[in-house]
């Protein structure tokens, strides 16, 4: 007689082999980007200790010093410009991090992913471990530290597009704002584990604080190269679905769901079930085909002031607790970190918000709004007892950073892998490129427009943030204003191309519609469930119907 299953076998056997495949490869993914933030963030966190007060530390005995205000600083941070020099730092690496990533995309799609992660994990390390030994070597030349920040920069623009990229190879359109939110938090935890990493090191032997983050992200390249597995057909699992019919996807809307995988596929209409010959391997898409896709260039200016705000946090909020609510180095490091726990629940937050609505430009803009004033709240009131700062810290962390964690994960795998591109999946790590480095391009002017201001006074850099946040909400009011008349039964086609309604059971209230909104367009067609289509006269009437076949658009 056969004996029962164990209840953790069942656990085990009840998941397919797909699925196996997939938890590891989001659970790797998240390890090697988790490690990525881990390394950029004890430079934040040893500024305090680099540039102190020194009036409030106490001196070692047989301990002299012709300068008693500087005397423990790092030089050269010891000098009245110390501010200048800190931004000089955030922004080598910052810089040349913008710059990196537009070049970074264009090769993360023509070599292989797990090659390139490993290469930069371990490039990072290297760099990041070379800061470190700073320390160590007694080096007090600026210029050494600024050629450590920038070569790691440069390395570390390899890990974005790349795990982006893998992750949309494995997971389809369904529930991909609440998947890739969880899956972002990778963001925070990294700033976290770096923080608190750092801040272990800082007081006694700061050079460990950038030495171990160092090695630990080193040991995941190798990881990497061991173990990434990049495409599902590599492991012979099953490939995922990318596109949705047409009314569920307002602001992304293509003209068919038909899906072609670069491998025999099948397609569904009508309930049969049809086989599409696998086509030649698609060629990567190029730079300016990446960007005429619809929505890119919106989310990616919308991008860079939402990255802004959050890159001045990252860099300079330890300083700012530190200056404000008078914490030691390692105080303010830690308090930082709930800023991160509050952008971890935000990206969650935006994910499942904006798979429900459908609305992913909505979801951003409504969050910036509501982050404007409270930033304004929080330089105002946030220092009024610890409850105060740890509640506007988080609520403030997950308004700033949900956003960004939507735009540059659940968004930039909407659109590379929109289906004008007719199923090319080469223009993810593109398109994810594109967009990240637009948002470096504000990572970089935050911390170097939070350095020049703050002399004058924190209330000037919070204004400078909350602008940002206005600015970044109105370049996404199109995309905004597409998807509420989507909610409203209202979309707009562009001109030249197709709406498929074969899966519709409101094709004739679409076909009126069609005909009517977009008169003398012969080339607007409407395709019928039945597989025919017509073409609108002058007057926007229904001129004939047909078997012409249905042909897909190209992005225009």
């Amino acid at each position: 007689m056969r004996t029962s299953l164990a209840p953790g076998i069942r656990l085990i056997t009840s998941f397919s082999r797909d699925s196996w495949y997939r938890g590891f490869t989001l659970l790797l993914t998240f390890l090697f980007y988790t490690s990525y933030h881990l390394s950029r963030k004890p430079i934040s966190i040893v500024k305090s200790e680099l540039h102190r007060n020194c009036s409030e530390v106490i001196r070692p005995p047989n301990f002299s010093s012709p300068n008693n205000e500087t005397w423990c600083d790092w030089p050269p941070f010891d000098q009245t410009n110390y501010q200048t020099l800190f931004g000089a730092l955030d922004n080598s690496f910052l810089v040349t991090y913008a710059i990196g990533m537009f070049i970074s995309g264009i090769f993360g799609e023509r070599l292989p992913l797990r090659y390139y992660l490993s290469t930069g994990m371990l490039l990072s390390g290297f760099f990041t471990t070379l800061f470190g030994f700073g320390f160590y070597w007694k080096i007090h030349s600026i210029w050494f530290y600024v050629f450590a920040q920038a070569m790691n920069g440069l390395v570390q623009t390899t890990g974005w597009p790349a795990v982006v990229a893998c992750v949309g190879n494995w997971f389809g359109k369904g529930k991909r704002g609440l998947i890739m939110g969880i899956w972002n938090s990778h963001t925070s935890v990294g700033n976290i584990l770096g923080s608190l990493i750092a801040g272990v090191f800082v007081s006694t032997s700061w050079g460990l604080s950038f030495i171990v983050p160092g090695i630990i992200i080193a040991v995941m390249g190798v990881v990497c190269f061991f173990f990434l597995v990049e495409k599902p057909e590599d492991v012979n699992c099953s490939l995922p679905q990318h596109h949705d019919l047409p009314e569920q996807e307002p602001l992304l809307r293509s003209s068919s769901n038909e899906e072609i995988f670069g491998s025999p596929a099948h397609n569904q209409v009508n309930g049969v079930r049809s086989v599409q010959v696998a086509s030649d391997e698609p060629e990567a898409i190029s730079f300016l085909g990446a960007l005429r896709i619809p929505g890119v260039v919106e989310f990616s200016l919308c991008l860079l002031f939402a990255k802004l705000v959050s890159y001045t946090f990252l860099y300079w909020l330890p300083l700012y607790i530190a200056n404000v609510a008078h914490f030691d180095a390692k105080g303010a490091g830690d308090m930082s970190t709930l800023f991160d726990v509050g952008g971890i629940l935000g990206g969650i937050f935006a994910g499942v918000i904006s798979d429900y609505t459908g609305g992913r430009a909505t979801t951003c803009c409504v969050m910036l709004v509501v982050a404007a004033p409270m930033l304004f709240l929080y330089n105002h009131i946030g220092q009024n007892g610890l409850a105060t700062t740890i509640g506007m810290l988080m609520f403030c962390g997950s308004l700033v950073n949900g956003p960004y964690a939507l735009i540059t994960t659940a968004v930039s795998a909407d659109l590379g892998t929109h289906e004008c591109l007719r199923g090319n999946a080469k223009a993810l790590s593109t398109v994810t490129a594109i967009i990240d480095g637009t948002g470096s391009i504000g990572a970089a002017l935050g911390p170097l427009l939070a350095g020049l201001i703050s002399p004058s006074g924190w209330n000037n850099v919070f204004y400078m943030l909350i602008t940002a946040d206005i600015l970044a909400c109105l370049f996404l009011s199109r995309l905004v204003f597409k998807e509420v008349r989507g909610w409203c039964g209202y979309y707009t086609r562009q001109r030249g191309t197709d709406m498929d309604v074969r899966d519709s059971k409101k094709s004739d209230r679409w076909t009126k519609w069609m005909c009517l909104t977009n008169p003398n367009r012969p080339r607007v067609r409407v395709i019928h469930r039945n597989g025919t289509n017509g073409d609108c006269d002058s007057a926007g009437v229904l001129l004939k119907k047909s078997s012409t076949p249905f042909k897909k658009n190209k992005c225009t």
